[in-house]
């Protein structure tokens, strides 16, 4: 696999090796070239511009079962050399780690092939500003909404070239492309504020910007007069921009490294149902256009579909070199890596399938629910599951969505939680972690 721009692989291969001449057993290194542009308008007048470019470059190096990481944004041969320096005296002084190391070489991706994560296309700034301004008047042409903060369109390229001291190389080009708004209503004196965004890889995918901003406006208004409610059980259902929280909550459980270390309320139960049977969770980094997608790992391993949970039983952990070596398994090929840090652990396009019922349907299936569409700092006991977050949203009366709700909080067990999930049909891609509007049967409501 070759790197779509050869002029990355000239320091690369340079600090390879030096890091190898100045006593490296082995390294690896990562060759960064980025520039990014954002335009946010207040009133239809400029308010900001974001712009940026720059290289980096980022070094990991091991010796006697040591490792130490490094970085610079200057990629000229002088300060490689103080970097491989300084990397390998900190190597020398780091504790032992004997799970760090690279990736078996004959495990390696081999080969190119296209995820269509780049268009090319840079828009002018005066391109970026129109847009922001029209996200902007559609949300405030929504009668209620007094004002609207940060709007703002938005664009990113880069390129990048990962390689390894036994001959391994990689890398690609991507783009990223944005437009959002946050919309202020107002009545009687009360205010509320909501959102809508879309960011997508190629510039021709971004819905309309007026259709952001109305969304945005909208969702401001319905909140106005919002209220608290009795406290009691009742079921809760979680929009979809908001139910990808609880896929988070159970990523961090089968990350690897928590698994490794017994802080995973999920430890104990590989192979066994932890969802309802119809749940599915997957993992897919080969999602053409994808904003996660990647043909290979952060550690150069050749990526692939994966099942972390399959008709409701729970069939794999998230895994990078390390924390496979650890548990005695193999890399699930879910490493990560930055310029200055070690391979992590995360996820590429990862999601529950939509379910075959619309969230008009759930809403009368439940009768009596409370529908969170915004959520404070979620509380989890990474041991236990136990679970506790403040909300606002609307409250379901007769499968109707009723009056909206505020400054309530939502508790329970996130292991019972999830063997009750009814997942909808309303599946967006809108990022990394995507899920559709989701119920959970009986969770206790603290308000009045």
């Amino acid at each position: 696999m070759t790197s779509p721009n050869k002029a990355l692989e000239t320091p690369l291969d340079a600090i390879l090796s030096k890091a190898k001449a100045a006593g490296a057993d082995s390294a690896d290194a990562m060759v960064s070239y980025g520039r990014s542009l954002s335009i946010s308008v207040r009133g239809g007048e400029l308010e900001d511009i974001d712009n940026s470019e720059g290289r980096d470059i980022g070094l990991r190096v091991m010796i006697d079962g040591r490792q130490a990481c490094v970085s610079s944004s200057d990629l000229s041969d002088g300060s490689l050399d103080q970097l491989v320096e300084r990397a390998v005296a900190m190597a020398k002084l780091a504790p032992p780690d004997p799970y760090c190391g690279l990736a078996d070489f004959k495990d390696l991706a081999d080969g190119i092939f296209d995820l269509e994560l780049s268009d090319n296309y840079a828009p002018e700034p005066k391109e970026l500003q129109r847009r922001a301004q029209e996200v902007e008047a559609a949300a405030l042409n929504i009668k209620g909404v007094e004002q609207a903060n940060g709007s703002s369109a938005s664009f990113s390229q880069g390129e990048f070239v990962f390689g390894t001291s036994h001959g391994f190389r990689a890398g690609w080009s991507s783009s990223r492309h944005g437009i959002s708004t946050a919309a202020i209503a107002a009545k009687d004196g009360n205010k509320e504020r909501d959102y809508d965004y879309a960011t997508r890889r190629f510039f021709s995918d971004l819905p309309d910007t007026t259709l952001i901003g109305k969304i945005a406006g909208e969702r401001a208004v319905a909140r106005l007069g919002a209220t608290k409610i009795k406290s009691g059980a009742i079921p809760v259902i979680y929009e979809e921009r908001k139910a990808a929280t609880l896929l988070s909550a159970f990523l961090s459980a089968i990350n690897g490294t928590s698994v490794a270390r017994g802080v995973s309320f999920l430890k104990d139960n590989m192979d066994e149902t932890i969802f309802a049977p119809k749940i599915d969770i997957i993992d897919d980094p080969l999602m053409v256009r994808g904003l996660g997608s990647r043909p290979c790992d952060g550690e150069g391993l050749p990526t692939r579909k994966n099942y972390l949970v399959k008709k409701g039983v729970l069939k794999s952990w998230t895994l990078n070199c390390a924390a496979a070596r650890q548990l005695g398994l193999k890399s699930t090929a879910n490493a990560t890596r930055s310029i200055a840090h070690p391979p992590g652990i995360g996820i590429s396009n990862c999601y529950i399938p939509a379910g075959k019922i619309n969230l008009e349907a759930m809403f009368k299936n439940v009768g009596k629910a409370l529908f969170v569409t915004d959520m404070f700092g979620p509380n989890i006991n990474s041991n236990t599951g136990d679970y506790s977050v403040g909300v606002s949203g609307f409250l379901i009366e007769n499968g109707e969505k009723t009056i909206p709700v505020s400054e309530v909080t939502i508790a329970g067990n996130l292991k019972e939680m999830f063997k009750t999930l009814t997942a909808a049909n309303d599946l967006k891609f809108d990022g990394t972690l995507n899920a559709p509007s989701l119920c959970v049967e009986g969770m206790m409501i603290a308000g009045l």
